[in-house]
């Protein structure tokens, strides 16, 4: 299992033979100038909420690969209006088998409007099985109890956000690892924004001290997991 990391919470894990995307935002970020969006093509679209630092680049991916997305049901609704409809709504707590292996949906705490102002009902989460492997994609939320729903699941990775002010930062991402039992975190939702700028070597030093295995890759750059 390979993930690639493109800036923000745009991720790429390769498993099976497929390819997943997760949270499309490339396109708008200064960050990520130097990484071609069209070259992109997925075999799954994986949307967390429908804030414009999640889908910025959805509809352009979606279209060039084909790829099926897989979404809260009010976000594959809206998809729909705009002539998408290989998608595959979910809702939190629900699980689907997929020709690459299991998404699971899980709570996160924050909000979700699509850009254009419709409603994209609750953000969420995915846990993937996958190659014998648990991965956990947080998305954007806040520290939260239901994390300790996954404590038992023995996960392998964990993809946290850390940026602080819109979802957690590095002292509730460190609490989080502990309630999902999870020592491997890749961090996400950093950087891309003045807001959310950090510190990385002494959120790095937080995370060794707390025991824990914190990756956070250059955009482009390519992890084995």
């Amino acid at each position: 299992m390979k993930v690639t990391y493109y800036g923000q919470s745009t991720i790429e894990i390769e498993t099976d033979g497929k390819k997943l995307l997760f949270d499309p935002f490339i396109s708008p970020n200064e960050l990520a100038k130097h990484i071609d969006v069209n070259s992109l093509k997925p075999d799954y679209i994986l949307v967390s909420h429908g804030h414009g630092d999640h889908v910025a680049d959805l509809l352009t991916v979606q279209k060039n690969s084909g790829a099926k997305v897989i979404c809260i049901a009010e976000i594959a609704g809206w998809l729909g209006k705009q002539g998408v409809d290989n998608a595959h709504g979910m809702n939190i707590g629900g699980g689907f088998n997929f020709d690459f292996g299991r998404v699971k949906m899980v709570n996160a705490i924050h909000s979700s409007t699509m850009p254009d102002g419709s409603p994209a009902g609750n953000p969420a989460g995915f846990v993937i099985y996958a190659e014998g492997k648990k991965v956990y994609f947080a998305g954007d939320t806040a520290l939260t109890y239901d994390m300790k729903l996954l404590e038992d699941e023995h996960l392998d990775w964990a993809f946290l956000p850390i940026g602080d002010n819109y979802t957690m930062g590095p002292d509730d991402a460190i609490k989080a690892s502990a309630f999902i039992n999870c020592k491997n975190i890749i961090g996400i939702h950093y950087d891309s924004f003045p807001v959310i700028k950090i510190d990385k070597e002494e959120t790095a030093e937080k995370f060794k001290n707390a025991g824990l295995n914190l990756k956070l890759p250059a955009i482009g750059e390519s992890l084995d997991l």
